[in-house]
């Protein structure tokens, strides 16, 4: 073997070996790092107006389950609009929201938001779809089977005008504390006290006599068609919101605005998107997190 000799070899340490290994890993992080930072301003074209939050930042435990971002809801596919599955609500909402998971927790329940905020795009949509004989009505089994879809404005349960639009208004309802939500959906035939029959679709929230968004009037608050039992689940519920300032919409159990509203007359459309959010957790602390857990020190 010849060598060099105008070359000068270095015997290798475990020290050198181990800053090759690391520099791959730092070329990596540095991507990662750039990468959340794209990420953040992709995601701050999509900001929130002034006086809005995402409710999980004001209420990090609660549970999430918007159906119109979803194909279980009453028009059987994902509502415009809707791009995550996120709760937007106004500040005061927000705020009001985590008195009610307080007094909820108290009695052993917690909180299930279906819908917070609702773009304008929405609810122009739903409009659109009660007046249109051809669109889809696969859902209607589930959602309205006592019911025209051209009827649902006349009836109050499609409004051209939405109090979710002033982003004020939440539908929720109430989970035995420590239980998730279930998906998919179970349906079970329910005999009412008319002697007629619905689904209720049962994902494993607080059984309040009828499903969410069912248009009939066994889904208003008062109603007698359900059992004494579903009555005084609402009642509970009802009388839980009230204390922390909401009022219900009589036409549906799960349906209730702040007292005071935020933006009483204005009506917002912008896209229901997640936020640059990890949690508590700033982006970079998972990428410091994927350099440690990937740094193996070498003793010499």
């Amino acid at each position: 073997m010849t060598y060099n000799n105008n070359v000068k070899y270095r015997p290798t340490n475990a020290r050198t070996e181990q800053k090759i290994r690391i520099m791959p890993l730092l070329s990596i992080t540095i991507l990662l790092a750039l990468f959340a930072c794209f990420y953040c301003i992709i995601r701050s074209s999509n900001t929130i107006p002034s006086g809005f939050v995402y409710v999980h930042d004001i209420i990090p435990d609660i549970q999430i389950s918007l159906r119109y971002a979803s194909e279980e809801n009453f028009l059987g596919h994902v509502v415009n609009g809707y791009l995550a599955n996120v709760s937007i609500m106004t500040k005061e909402a927000a705020i009001g929201l985590k008195n009610a998971q307080i007094l909820a927790k108290e009695k052993g329940y917690e909180l299930v938001i279906y819908d917070g905020y609702r773009p304008q795009k929405s609810v122009n949509q739903f409009m659109n779809w009660s007046q249109n004989p051809n669109d889809s009505q696969i859902k209607k089994t589930f959602y309205y089977p006592r019911v025209n879809k051209e009827d649902t404005f006349k009836l109050g349960y499609i409004a051209e005008k939405s109090g979710h639009t002033r982003g004020s208004t939440i539908d929720l309802t109430l989970i035995s504390l420590g239980k998730h939500i279930q998906n998919p959906l179970k349906a079970i035939r329910r005999t009412l006290t008319d002697n007629s029959t619905i689904f209720y679709l049962d994902d494993g929230t607080i059984d309040m006599g009828s499903s969410f968004d069912l248009f009939d009037e066994a889904s208003h608050t008062n109603s007698t068609l359900v059992n004494e039992t579903y009555q005084q689940n609402r009642i509970m519920f009802k009388y839980l919101m009230e204390q922390a300032g909401f009022i219900n919409y009589d036409k549906e159990w799960w349906h209730y605005t702040l007292t005071n509203e935020s933006f009483p007359n204005t009506y917002f459309d912008f896209d229901i998107a997640s936020s640059c959010s990890f949690g508590d957790k700033n982006p970079f602390f998972f990428i410091v997190l994927v350099f440690v857990c990937n740094f193996k020190p070498i003793h010499i």
